[in-house]
């Protein structure tokens, strides 16, 4: 019963609590939406013991929605959407959490916007068939941000639409059937012709903005600087990881032989390099700490990037393990950073400086979380990007060793923004008084660091159970690329 009613359970029980949410007195608001997201993480951690590696899509439901229309309501989880679920599920709650001090206006609308968009993040991942955060609760330019969010990806959305209506119209003339169906589009896509550049084109973009990748990224400093420290921490938790992820789930499986032209793969293995050194050249000038994070992002999503193009099967679990070592690493520093900015009203570096001899508990934490993101060893950020690098060296020698440049860059943004933030003199009187981490923001704390050292010890069983699924994806893009190419 639990592997069939699963999934669904997480897409609904998030919506109902957020109508309680609603209904809830003010002072009640964050704490019945607190409980709610613990229940979601309950429902979800059994995922990570009854899922069986070896057998594909599982905890599949499978029932028809609209028949006239050829849609489904099909969902199911596999190696590659387990771990995002998962991830989802366990930021949440610290989310909520994290927003107890930061959110004193209109709470039961934040917290129930919180609640709907859990809903639709793991929509995202379970989908088997084809932001108000920022906009009220951000900073002083939070309607600028949120409409600059809104108009880049809604345009890219728009795109894909046109494109997945045109995938089925094309595939519906050939087969007589149909259907939105992820199954039997993947199973049918060849015959596409030169229409298949086109139509892989438009998922690109949508996808290329969501990431962001380079060019396409200046919407996200803007969002995440703007936006609260919850919507922050799950815009590169979990909504970034919406962009790889559908390069991963459909871009590559259902244009193969585009994916894989020796153009569009020089191409983007270019745009990547190009995102890993620029978005850490422009982190390193930030003067804004929020905004160094922000453009971090850009570079560590580039080694996922490079990792899923390399398509090799260490650099493409090294592309999952960054998605979510990214989530971990990178949230926690937003969450620092929110924590900083909650008791200086300043997300300026030059703001701070010796504050380690005050807040001892708060700079341990935010040295090791950026010591996890440059990539040290025994952290999780080093794990991920060493596989991607490793697995790219063998398909592209040379943006490898150029992708390598990327790990010593980020070493020199991060490292000097933490000596200038708490192991400088302590020069400004006013840093004498800071409070350090209180329980609530230790709880919040402790779980991401527990993740940073555990992945990067032991990152056996996640590796393992997203093996299978990563090694049938490689197989196969490859043999329907070769396939469709060797019938033209």
């Amino acid at each position: 019963m639990y592997r069939q009613w699963v999934l669904t359970a997480l897409l609904a029980w998030p919506v109902l609590a957020a109508v309680v949410v609603l209904l809830a007195p003010v002072r009640w608001a964050k704490h019945v939406a607190l409980a709610a997201s613990l229940v979601e993480f309950a429902i979800s951690v059994p995922l990570w013991w009854t899922f069986a590696p070896a057998e594909g899509m599982q905890f599949m439901l499978d029932v028809s929605w609209i028949p006239s229309w050829g849609i489904r309501y099909t969902v199911g989880v596999d190696g590659i959407s387990l771990f995002m679920v998962l991830l989802t599920t366990f930021l949440v709650p610290l989310s909520v959490l994290g927003s107890y001090a930061y959110i004193t206006t209109r709470e039961r609308g934040f917290y129930a916007l919180m609640l709907v968009l859990t809903t639709g993040m793991i929509g995202v991942f379970v989908a088997l068939d084809l932001y108000f955060i920022i906009g009220v609760w951000g900073g002083e330019r939070r309607l600028y941000a949120a409409i600059k969010f809104f108009v880049y990806t809604f345009f890219g959305s728009l795109l894909m639409l046109v494109a997945i209506l045109a995938l089925v119209y094309l595939v519906g003339q050939r087969t007589g059937v149909y259907s939105f169906s992820y199954a039997h589009l993947t199973a049918h896509i060849g015959g596409l012709g030169s229409l298949a550049f086109w139509l892989f084109g438009a998922f690109f973009l949508a996808f290329a903005i969501k990431v962001p990748m380079f060019p396409f990224h200046t919407w996200l400093p803007d969002a995440h600087v703007e936006a609260p420290t919850a919507g922050s921490v799950l815009l590169a938790g979990v909504l970034l990881k919406m962009g790889t992820y559908g390069f991963l789930r459909f871009a590559l499986p259902l244009f193969p032989t585009v994916a894989l032209h020796p153009a569009v793969q020089r191409a983007i293995v270019a745009l990547s390099l190009i995102g890993i050194l620029y978005g850490g050249l422009v982190a390193m000038v930030q003067p804004d700490f929020k905004k160094l994070i922000a453009y971090s992002s850009v570079a560590h999503l580039g080694f996922v990037m490079l990792g899923i193009w390399a398509l090799t099967l260490q650099s493409v679990q090294g592309a999952l393990l960054v998605m979510i070592n990214h989530g971990i690493s990178t949230g926690a520093l937003f969450f620092l950073a929110g924590m900083l900015y909650e008791r200086r009203h300043s997300r300026l570096i030059e703001a701070f400086g010796g504050i380690a001899k005050v807040v001892p508990l708060l700079a341990a934490v935010l040295t090791i979380v950026s010591l996890s993101s440059i990539g040290l060893p025994a952290t999780n950020g080093f794990v991920g990007e060493f596989l991607v690098l490793l697995g790219t060296f063998q398909t592209y020698p040379l943006p490898a060793i150029i992708a390598t440049a990327g790990v010593i860059v980020a070493a020199m943004y991060l490292l000097p923004a933490l000596q200038r933030v708490i192991f400088n003199p302590l020069d400004k009187p006013v840093n004498a008084k800071l409070a350090d981490l209180s329980l609530r923001e230790i709880a919040v704390l402790v779980p991401l660091v527990a993740c940073i050292l555990w992945i990067g010890v032991y990152p056996k069983p996640i590796l393992q159970r997203m093996e299978p699924s990563a090694r049938q994806l490689i197989q196969s893009v490859r043999l329907n690329a070769a396939s469709f190419t060797a019938a033209r």
